[in-house]
């Protein structure tokens, strides 16, 4: 028995989700294409927990994902406000839709609230990026991937880290270890990137004469004392003739226009407005470091080959720091300068494929598909056992 459609439904609602999911709609659009069996329709939510223009429609726009179906347009709160209002959203939708599948990403609260949705409905969960541990529970994104892991029917793993996580925490059954999708829009958009941006151009910029940061972790921006001594930590690397470029997030510009420090900051820290996919590929490849508590761009500080200092205490990308490329820096002024010493005396060294080989897009739906499959030929089976005792 082969189903002639199978429904995906979507949920996305931040940066590091947009440039994810467009991976996934990438190869499911090849595969309608080419009229592979079973024709696969994708549904895209968007809960607007990224709205600003430069963290959500520009990446629609260059990344060319499918225009959302449905836009939530929850925006900014609590956590327990947005994760509510998104569940009472989402559920609506998918009572609407009746999806085979609902494929989750990351360890966003619109992770949590499509993941819950779902499976509240019986519906089947694929996580995208499955098996991540920083291993501390007070930040809401680790509650997050540890809540959806377990919920979900389909996990996605990016590393055997990632696998060797969810067996230790009894979870063994749907567990695929299919590299990184962002790996996959790394080496598909960043020739691309090259081409198209003017980022360092606009910027007066040199390769390799400047640093690269983000903070965005409500960790860093609720802490007055965390944020001062991150933006203490950039203007002492700033005096090395490093100009700081900070792609500012909108929770961080409120903070340090609270606290008074952007105000007091030197012109060689240079705040601009959050940019796109494509400027921070380049930005990203042309830094001499990158200082960051982002998860998503520790990565691709990896998959550029350009050292990074962590501003926070732990990574869940453990690889990365045990190839050297990553250095923990916290939030502490001195901790900071320190890492930056390191990542600048870095030897650049050959790095170990850990992240897969840029196939993980096609073998997450390869996946999605076949069990799909499996699950139809069981209905098809317990049908006619049924119908057989009844004979």
């Amino acid at each position: 028995m082969t189903k002639k459609n199978i429904k995906i439904v979507t949920v996305i609602g931040a940066r590091p989700q947009f440039i994810k999911a467009a991976t996934i709609s990438r190869v499911i659009e090849k595969h309608n294409i080419e009229k592979k069996n079973p024709e696969v329709q994708e549904i895209i939510v968007h809960t607007g927990q990224h709205y600003d223009l430069n963290m959500s429609q520009i990446f629609f726009d260059q990344l060319k994902i499918p225009i959302p179906k449905y836009h939530l347009e929850v925006g900014s709160g609590s956590h327990g406000q947005m994760t509510g209002k998104m569940l009472v959203e989402i559920e609506t939708v998918l009572q609407k839709e009746k999806p085979d599948w609902v494929l989750v990403y990351g360890d966003t609260n619109s992770t949590l609230a499509g993941a819950l949705a779902a499976v509240k409905l019986h519906i089947p969960v694929g996580h995208v990026e499955a098996g991540l541990r920083s291993f501390n529970r007070r930040m809401p994104e680790e509650i997050n991937r540890v809540v959806t892991d377990h919920i979900s029917t389909l996990l996605f793993c990016p590393t055997i880290t990632a696998v060797n996580n969810l067996e230790n925490e009894g979870i063994t059954e749907g567990v695929f270890q299919v590299g990184d999708v962002m790996y996959d829009a790394f080496l598909f958009h960043r020739e691309q990137a090259f081409k198209r941006s003017t980022i360092l151009l606009d910027l007066d910029l040199k390769p390799k004469k400047y640093c690269l940061a983000t903070v965005h972790r409500q960790e860093n921006t609720d802490d007055s004392a965390s944020i001062i001594n991150i933006f203490s930590a950039f203007e002492e690397i700033a005096k090395n003739n490093n100009p700081i470029i900070i792609p500012i997030h909108p929770r961080t510009r409120k903070t340090i226009d609270q606290l008074g420090i952007k105000g007091k900051l030197k012109s060689c820290i240079r705040l601009i407005s959050p940019v796109g996919y494509m400027d921070m590929l380049v930005l990203e490849s042309n830094a001499c470091v990158i200082l960051t508590d982002s998860g998503g761009i520790q990565k691709e500080a990896y998959f550029a080959k350009i050292p990074c200092v962590t501003l926070r205490d732990e990574t869940e990308w453990v690889e990365t720091e045990q190839e050297g490329w990553n250095h923990i820096g916290g939030s502490q002024t001195e901790t900071i300068l320190s890492a930056y010493q390191a990542a600048m005396q870095f030897p650049f060294m050959e790095q170990v494929k850990f992240y897969g080989d840029g196939t993980a897009s096609q073998l997450i739906l390869q996946n999605l598909l076949f069990t799909s499959h499996q699950t139809l030929e069981t209905v098809k089976f317990a049908s006619n056992k049924n119908n057989n005792s009844k004979n």
